[in-house]
């Protein structure tokens, strides 16, 4: 009885490590997949923020004279500025996303079914609810940064940002300016992403196998997409998302930057109020939908590379062997 008794704790001691290796792995796939696909766009990213916000340098340029008349004003360096506090946000925010949601979609799929399109949207939509909640003042922070322009500096660094909005702004709640519609918008971004990737991987995979997939590298009989498919499929996910949920993007940047100049002011009382705010003032194409050609560019790749880099990452640390059924 005691040999059969350290046997059943020698065997949860195992599967407690392994949950625990799958966990780390799993984080570790999901950070690097953020980072590697937020570095790509981090200078669309930058004039993106311009842009919504109306800076007063760049609100009379486009994309790729904005990009431009960065360089030009500022630096090369400048097309990356805010990439730094990005980084520090983006490795813990993809990191939970992902791992939460094969977490929830494990879940969802044992109440609903495996293949569940419903559990697929609400497993994306509550990853990237997690995923928010834990790193929304990172974001708040890079915005600020990336919206500086040299010669203006109101912030030097991070920390020096954290500390100023905290103490001028009203404390912790001022680093959640724009929370809720960040929230609102994520339910659909992030349930139509993953739900996209996972139904358009799932589509190719077993309609045009030939086209799109390749063996697994493990001995399980498995296939996986090849990564022009991965690309495919992250870039159309990203792309459908992006047009749903586009306004409240906008209102949450003009939220986050609204205290950074008297002139914006306006735009920082409630999403509903700056929602309306920005219609009334700015209307729909030059409003709620500015920079939306920019963030097709920036959201497309961006998806792209993270998805793909996420399913390499799943593969090359032995957490994905094949096609999910």
């Amino acid at each position: 009885m005691a040999l059969a008794n350290e046997s059943k704790e020698v065997i949860v001691l195992k599967t407690q490590k392994k949950d625990f290796t799958y966990v780390m792995k799993s984080l570790l796939a999901g950070g690097v997949a953020g980072m590697c696909s937020k570095t790509t766009v981090a200078p669309l990213d930058r004039i993106k923020i311009l842009l919504q916000a109306h800076n007063k340098h760049y609100a009379s340029f486009g994309v790729f004279s904005g990009l431009a008349e960065i360089v030009k004003r500022e630096s090369f360096a400048a097309l990356y500025k805010g990439n730094g506090a990005q980084m520090v946000r983006v490795f813990p925010y993809a990191a939970i996303q992902f791992t939460s949601f094969e977490f929830y979609k494990t879940l969802l799929g044992s109440i609903l079914g495996k293949g569940s399109h419903i559990g697929k949207f609400m497993s994306g939509s509550l990853a990237g609810v997690t995923a928010v909640t834990f790193t929304y003042p990172l974001d708040t922070i890079r915005a600020r940064l990336a919206f500086q322009v040299t010669g203006e500096h109101v912030y030097n660094g991070i920390a020096h940002t954290a500390k100023s909005i905290v103490q001028k702004e009203g404390g912790i709640k001022a680093l959640y300016r724009g929370f809720v519609p960040t929230l609102c918008g994520m339910v659909p971004y992030a349930g139509l992403t993953f739900f996209c990737f996972e139904t358009i991987k799932k589509f190719f995979l077993k309609t045009l196998p030939l086209i799109f997939s390749k063996s697994s590298s493990k001995d399980s009989g498995g296939v996986v997409l090849t990564v022009p498919a991965k690309l495919v499929c992250g870039g159309l996910s990203g792309a459908f998302a992006q047009c749903v949920s586009y306004p409240l993007d906008v209102t949450r940047r003009r939220m986050q930057l609204a205290k950074m100049d008297p002139a914006t002011g306006k735009f920082g009382h409630g999403m509903f109020k700056t929602l309306i705010t920005v219609y009334k003032v700015d209307g729909v194409v030059n409003g709620l939908y500015r920079g939306m050609s920019i963030n097709f560019l920036r959201a497309v790749p961006m998806v792209a590379v993270s998805f793909s880099t996420y399913e390499l990452m799943k593969q090359t640390l032995e957490l994905d062997t094949g096609v999910d059924s």
